[in-house]
């Protein structure tokens, strides 16, 4: 078994195993405006099942390989939050992670945390298909079927998540069929017995769905077409399909019972758009087929796409190639035609700022913020391009995402760039500490704020230095979440 594919299994199965124990919060909101504090007075169930979520996500990060593209993530982003409100999570927040790999796969950890392979753009070929995979994951939240589970599996899930946790961190570290044997052994009778959904759970996951889908201007229907093209994946590959369905297996009934359901939902008259869902999927299958890029062309062709996406994911690959004038003439000729696509302007810039474009990039950028100033993809572009130019404005720019975007490591990891170019060293320090525990490294964060702290003393910043104190009680607290895992 490859390393990969080991840490795509031991991560649904480790999502499921914590999830088992902890009841999804209802009516209970988390305040992401500020820089997280996973600590805190109360101990109801809620806050701990966000805090462990949050830690186990850290995790998670520190494992599996990241498919990194801020506009993507910005598309996935804003689908979960469409749906949330409808999905019966009471005021949860939520966060999103995207796995960089070609299986089919998506799961959903108590505490919001909302996770997609690549991959689920490439086989989801409609982007009703694509949202009924989230809607479906937000059911089995809502319905706290983690929770639900057997007495034994209460009974046995901390020596489970200690063992399979150790086998994923043997596994990440070049130790193999050991990792393999240590996480995979000890979870065998608990994954048997827990992590298969029952048929209600599916079925009561699928109507939660498909209301939710109705409700946010989705049509339900998508769904019974995703599950059709899954079953008719799950026959095509025998006994070894994809571990999404491996946990939420597609039977007749349930087929039969989700399209009566379908018949009973009345859709909300909202906006969606198949354009702007393709042009989504062209990146991923550009990511998934980054040395084949005519493969991207000839799957992106075989689903149907629109002339639009077929020609974004040519400028792309344009621009792969070198050839950056061709490219950005198709970008804007398709922001003229798409004026609504924030995506297609951020496209050019990122495409200007990867060619060593500088000045058109941050041209580029600047002039779609004007329209959207809060569009996260072109800030990134944007403070990226303004470390070569101008390195106190990228600095003071990233100070406001991560504020806004606390649980972002890109944007913490330039802003560590951004301080030191400008002289702020020790809010470089700060944000490197910030980075490190968003992605597992919680120890090291620790060591970086005491070293922040000296810094900001000698620099006489006398607020950054009660910021630091604060961080340092919080990295604290992450570090006791993550033992649990240990």
């Amino acid at each position: 078994m490859s390393h990969r594919r080991f840490l795509q299994r031991s991560a649904l199965a480790f999502t499921l195993v914590l999830a088992s124990a902890f009841p999804t919060a209802q009516g209970q909101g988390f305040d992401n405006s500020q820089l997280p504090s996973l600590g805190g007075a109360s101990p109801s169930a809620s806050l701990e099942e966000f805090r462990l979520g949050r830690a186990w996500l850290r995790q998670f990060r520190a494992q599996a390989p990241q498919w990194q593209d801020a506009i993507a993530n910005d598309y996935l982003e804003g689908v979960v939050t469409r749906l949330t409100p409808y999905s019966q999570l009471g005021g949860l927040d939520t966060t999103t992670v995207m796995v960089d790999h070609r299986a089919l796969n998506a799961f959903a950890v108590p505490g919001g945390v909302v996770g997609i392979n690549s991959g689920l753009f490439a086989f989801a070929e409609d982007e009703g298909a694509f949202v009924s995979v989230i809607a479906h994951e937000l059911g089995h939240l809502s319905q706290r079927h983690y929770a639900r589970g057997s007495e034994r599996a209460g009974q046995t899930q901390l020596p489970a998540l200690a063992g399979l946790l150790a086998g994923m961190l043997i596994a990440a570290s070049g130790g193999g069929d050991a990792g393999i044997a240590t996480a995979m052994g000890s979870q065998a009778a608990l994954i048997q017995d827990q992590l298969a959904y029952s048929r209600r759970f599916e079925q009561e996951a699928d109507r939660v769905g498909l209301q939710a889908m109705a409700a946010a201007g989705f049509d339900p229907e998508a769904m019974v077409r995703m599950f059709a093209s899954m079953q008719r994946l799950a026959r095509l590959q025998g006994g070894t399909p994809p571990e999404f369905l491996l946990t939420h297996p597609v039977s007749d009934s349930r087929l039969s019972d989700a399209q009566a359901r379908v018949a009973q939902l009345t859709v909300a008259d909202s906006y969606q758009s198949n354009t702007l869902y393709n042009l989504m999927r062209a990146r991923a299958l550009l990511s998934l087929y980054q040395n084949a890029p005519e493969q991207a062309q000839a799957r992106l062709a075989q689903g149907g796409a629109e002339e639009p996406a077929r020609r974004y994911l040519s400028a792309l690959i344009d621009a792969r190639r070198g050839q950056v004038d061709t490219a950005l003439q198709s970008l804007d000729a398709l922001a003229a035609e798409l004026p609504d696509y924030a995506m297609i302007p951020a496209s050019s810039a990122q495409v200007a700022l990867e060619a060593n474009r500088i000045d058109e990039a941050i041209t580029r950028a600047e002039r779609w913020l004007r329209v959207m100033p809060n569009y996260l993809p072109a800030q990134l572009i944007l403070a990226e391009a303004q470390l070569q130019r101008d390195p106190q404005a990228a600095f003071d720019l990233l100070r406001r995402v991560t504020e806004r975007y606390p649980e972002n490591p890109q944007g913490f990891n330039l802003l560590v760039t951004a301080a030191g170019r400008s002289g702020h060293n020790g809010w470089g320090h700060l944000a490197q500490a910030e980075y490190l525990q968003l992605t597992g490294r919680v120890d090291r964060g620790i060591q970086q704020l005491g070293i922040a702290k000296n810094v900001a003393q000698q620099e006489g910043d006398t607020p950054l230095v009660a910021l630091i104190d604060q961080r340092r009680e919080a990295f604290l607290d992450y570090r006791e979440a993550l033992s649990s895992f240990n």
